[in-house]
């Protein structure tokens, strides 16, 4: 799977018009022809996130010239993390291990061991907050791989 997300568009999907300065969209991550495409919608146009979306959130339209840091949300990693679950394409399965790993820097999960199955790592995680338990495979990436999969996730989730 490619990764390559585009930045906020500044336009809403369904109507075409311009998001002015300041103003509220929507935004999905949908999978499109075996990749993540970010679509923006205006809060008019919006009525949900559309049926086939791994993630949405919602923002507000930033001045070009504003430098904009990036605010994690804890509630869309988990809401990423949950849909990509039992997912078997190599893209996504690295796409959840990031996740999952900044999910545990937040504090949201917790480690609690790792099984070798078939010649390939689980990681068990907690969630801190429900007791949940969950299941991860870590797909063994290079370090250069880690940073590549590490800037799609703040890229498709608008944090760079």
């Amino acid at each position: 799977m490619d990764y390559q997300i585009q930045p906020n568009s500044r336009r809403c999907a369904v109507t075409g018009r311009d998001l002015q300065v300041g103003e509220r969209y929507f935004s999905a991550l949908v999978e499109e022809d075996r990749q993540f495409v970010r679509k923006d919608f205006s809060v008019e146009a919006w009525v949900g996130p559309p049926t086939d979306a791994v993630s949405f959130w919602t923002g507000r339209v930033q001045a070009g010239t504003e430098k904009v840091r990036p605010r994690f949300d804890d509630d869309l990693l988990e809401d990423c993390f949950q849909r990509l679950q039992g997912e078997t394409e190599p893209g996504r399965i690295n796409f959840r291990y990031v996740v999952a790993l900044l999910l545990l820097r937040r504090r949201r999960l917790r480690y609690e061991s790792s099984v070798l199955v078939d010649g390939a790592e689980k990681i068990m995680l907690t969630h801190m907050g429900t007791g949940a338990k969950h299941e991860v495979v870590n797909p063994r990436l290079s370090d250069a791989e880690m940073n590549e999969v590490q800037d799609e996730v703040f890229r498709v989730l608008g944090w760079k």
